[in-house]
């Protein structure tokens, strides 16, 4: 009945946006954060806390340490789009999704076929020089040992993402307050909804299909329109568009 209802709320739509969190991308065998089998659980060899090891502080004091963290648990590159991301892709083509905006720093969505996906949190993807800004993709840090070093200038490359006392890039949540304010249909996917600024952005939706998609409860479930505890690619899985 929930993917009946489900269904039946994409056919009425026009105008969706999806907004996703770690779930999405934990079928392509991608650890999230704060689940048992997390890495804020298993990772504990360092001696610091996972996050003080992805702060902004750390990775300007520790720039080393911080990368052999990184590179082992934040970076995943034989992951493969699963049954969400391709399904996501999919109701873009159709014109109906207008915008995926994600927690994750994986680009998965974008490898599945997606077109207009913002990043809160950045991209593995993308580096950059913080002396002379020149960018790198990810196999030029893969390549590097210890700590990657520009071959311009000689400065410190750093990875594109949002490290822990860090702003979210205030262009790309703008954008994303745009898209879910204007949305008749807000589809909220594998995200416990707990993370802030991240997890307020649902407070921005005015439409009357608000669908939260996830294992476990979440604090919105008792103002959406619909709530399936469920994984992510199973329920796409079972959508046709």
């Amino acid at each position: 009945m929930q993917i009946q209802k489900l269904q039946s709320m994409i056919s009425e739509s026009s105008n969706i946006v999806f907004f996703g969190g770690a779930g999405v991308s934990t079928e392509s065998n991608i650890p999230d954060f704060r689940s048992e089998n997390g890495i804020y659980q298993t990772k504990k060899k360092y001696g610091y806390p996972p996050e003080y090891l992805l702060s902004h502080n750390f990775f300007m004091e520790n720039t080393e340490v911080f990368y052999d963290y990184y590179k082992a648990n934040l970076i995943h590159k034989d992951a493969k789009p699963n049954a969400a991301h391709l399904a996501l892709a999919k109701l873009e083509e159709t014109g109906k999704l207008k915008a995926v905006i994600t927690q994750n720093i994986d680009g998965l969505h974008q490898m599945a076929g997606s077109k207009e996906v913002l990043e809160l949190h950045g991209s593995v993807h993308r580096n950059y020089c913080l002396k002379c800004k020149k960018t790198y993709n990810l196999q030029y840090i893969l390549n590097s040992r210890g700590v990657p070093k520009c071959s311009e200038c000689g400065g410190i490359v750093r990875p594109d993402v949002v490290l822990y006392n860090e702003m979210l890039d205030q262009n790309i949540l703008n954008k994303s307050i745009e898209y879910i304010y204007q949305a008749d249909m807000l589809i909220v996917g594998g995200t416990s909804l707990v993370v802030y600024p991240a997890a307020g952005l649902i407070e921005y939706y005015r439409g009357n299909k608000l669908v939260l998609i996830n294992k476990d409860a979440t604090p919105y479930d008792s103002k959406a329109d619909l709530v399936i505890h469920d994984s992510i690619g199973k329920v796409f899985s079972s959508l046709s568009f």
